[in-house]
């Protein structure tokens, strides 16, 4: 079994412990192992062989023995008792939305009810609302609920939120008397994928700020509307929320919804021992119940002692630690950026000619861009074999001349990394470029030996610079190859190649948590738009903050780099 099974399989059986009523405390721990499990960054198989599983954050005890279960036998005897007594599919009902354990349980107890298709049957049927709490109304949002679920279908990408989002903050600044509005939530961290959309307002003034949002030409349908908070369903399917606080509470506000949870238990935790309770609204003194008010999170963590904590490092993984060493990394920001080293024009699959893409490039402050079109072997796309880089040379040389020396065009190539681990074209002709990115497009399926030779074979050869997309994921469309990342990143540790963050939001590769490790083993890394036509180079902000996200500062990110030393460092990989 692999962390994703196993972090699966907590989260189900959390959910079934959440409909039976189960304590709190022992949902979250197995919430919180899932999590763990997912952001480990490594192979639970080899930890468990190492006798390491104790030491993952929040796997205690009880846990770990039922992780060793599952990985010895693959079944796991307290899942089958607890679904001897409660239906597993009931756990799928919780995805509704507004419908809670408790009515799942009662549905289940006093009508059988079992499935998505049985509740909505029964609630066409009119049999839900003669239920303790329900009525035709309940029922009817129920529906409403259901139908809102087929639209919505998963999580909506971070590339998909941000720029809604952004949409949504344009309107709401122009609300007289709104003094901010910022996101929060999963969004302002910038994870991958993002839930529901939350803004938070600063107003004295709430009700104009409910207004603009509830009648936004986008709304299907509005869910709540309150004096401080209004919820609404865009005609996407995802959702959005407002809150108004007054301006002087809008730190504190904006430090709490901004997340993550468990970084602000640990946040609550530094209060308490520093005499105050902290919540969304102050900073209160247990002594005498006065506030401290913060308009700006900085002055929270200032009153906690500790330096600002920038939303992206958020997640209780080191942060706070960190912070009170005053060893937070140094914040990557976009201008550090000054080149884009994976792209394509349209001697492969790109939309644009060289020279557009380097204008492009220009436009956006890059300096140096390399052009790395597909080889030809990958057949999904057309592609440049040795004879077509050399024309595609003269087609570089005649952009160059144009643009001067605002901008340096490298010529490279995204050569493919074949099915037996060979590079689709000859060590002369990659020896003749300026850069080479090696990538996997096909056979990501193949088992993980297999996988992995593949992906050590390209990164032991002496002519590839950077590993483009490593794990070959698309989030929410295909998995990650089950490669054996333990060899990868020790490989990659050895050689000195380059691990791309893929900025592309469909791809954001490598992970955060992977970016992590990279950082940890000092392997150099490369924010690299994959850009297929000029607007792609705006994905450079994702990378960016995926970059963040894992720590990395941009001494070690190669696209911060000076041209000379970046022209130093491909030269110096180039075999004598």
């Amino acid at each position: 079994m692999t962390n994703k099974d196993i972090a699966e399989r907590f989260e189900r059986i959390a959910d079934l412990l959440q409909i039976k009523g189960e304590v709190i405390y022992k949902i979250l721990a197995y919430r919180k192992a899932a999590e763990s499990l997912l952001g480990l960054g490594r192979d639970v198989r080899e930890v468990h062989r190492e006798g390491g599983l104790e030491a993952i954050p929040g796997v205690g005890k009880a846990i770990a023995e039922k992780i060793a279960e599952l990985l010895d036998t693959g079944e796991l005897r307290f899942y089958d008792e607890l679904t001897a007594t409660i239906p597993e599919s009931l756990a799928e009902l919780l995805a509704i939305p507004d419908l809670g354990p408790k009515k799942i349980k009662l549905f289940w107890e006093t009508l059988g009810i079992t499935s998505l298709e049985a509740l909505e049957s029964a609630a066409k049927a009119g049999r839900l609302r003669d239920l303790p709490g329900m009525g035709a109304k309940s029922e009817a949002k129920l529906l409403e609920g259901i139908a809102s679920l087929a639209r919505r279908g998963d999580r909506m990408l971070l590339g998909d939120a941000v720029p809604v989002a952004r949409d949504l903050l344009g309107v709401l600044r122009q609300v007289p008397g709104v003094v901010d509005a910022q996101v929060a939530g999963s969004l302002r961290r910038w994870r991958e994928t993002v839930g529901d959309i939350d803004i938070l307002v600063a107003s004295r003034d709430a009700d104009p700020v409910m207004s603009a949002f509830t009648s936004l030409p986008r709304v299907a349908r509005i869910l709540g509307r309150g004096p401080v908070k209004s919820s609404v369903e865009f005609v996407d399917g995802s959702r959005a929320q407002v809150w108004v606080h007054p301006p002087e509470r809008f730190g504190t506000a904006l430090q709490y919804a901004t997340g993550s949870k468990d970084h602000n238990v640990r946040l609550r935790e530094l209060a308490l021992a520093a005499g105050f309770s902290l919540s969304e609204h102050a900073l209160k003194r247990v002594s005498d119940g006065t506030e401290l008010l913060c308009a700006t999170e900085a002055e929270v963590y200032s009153a906690l002692g500790l330096p600002y904590v920038p939303p992206e490092l958020r997640e209780d993984r080191g942060e706070i630690p960190a912070a009170q060493r005053n060893a937070l990394p140094r914040r990557l920001e976009l201008a550090d950026i000054q080149s884009s080293l994976h792209n394509h024009s349209t001697w492969s699959d790109g939309k644009a000619s060289v020279l557009e893409m380097a204008q492009a490039a220009l436009a956006r402050g890059l300096r140096v861009l390399a052009i790395t079109d597909h080889s030809s072997g990958l057949g999904v796309t057309q592609g440049v074999d040795a004879e077509g880089l050399s024309r595609q040379r003269q087609a570089i040389e005649a952009a160059q001349a144009e643009l001067g020396s605002a901008i340096r065009i490298l010529q490279g190539i995204e050569v493919e990394i074949r099915a037996d681990g060979s590079l689709d074209l000859d060590d002369r002709t990659l020896a003749g470029l300026d850069i080479v990115v090696a990538s996997m497009h096909t056979g990501l399926r193949q088992p993980r030996e297999q996988v992995t030779a593949r992906m050590l074979a390209a990164i032991r050869n002496p002519h590839v610079d950077v590993i483009g997309h490593p794990s070959g994921r698309l989030i929410q469309r295909r998995e990650a190859a089950d490669l054996d990342l333990d060899a990868v990143f020790a490989a990659a540790a050895a050689s000195g190649v380059t691990l791309e963050i893929n900025a592309n939001p469909q791809r954001l590769d490598l992970s955060d948590v992977y970016v992590r490790r990279a950082v940890d083993l000092g392997i150099p890394l490369s924010i690299n738009t994959d850009a297929h036509r000029p607007e792609h180079f705006d994905f450079l902000e994702y990378g960016v903050a995926t970059a963040r996200r894992g720590w990395a500062e941009a001494e070690q990110v190669i696209n911060c780099w000076p041209l000379e030393r970046l022209m130093r460092w491909l030269a110096g990989r180039s075999p004598a």
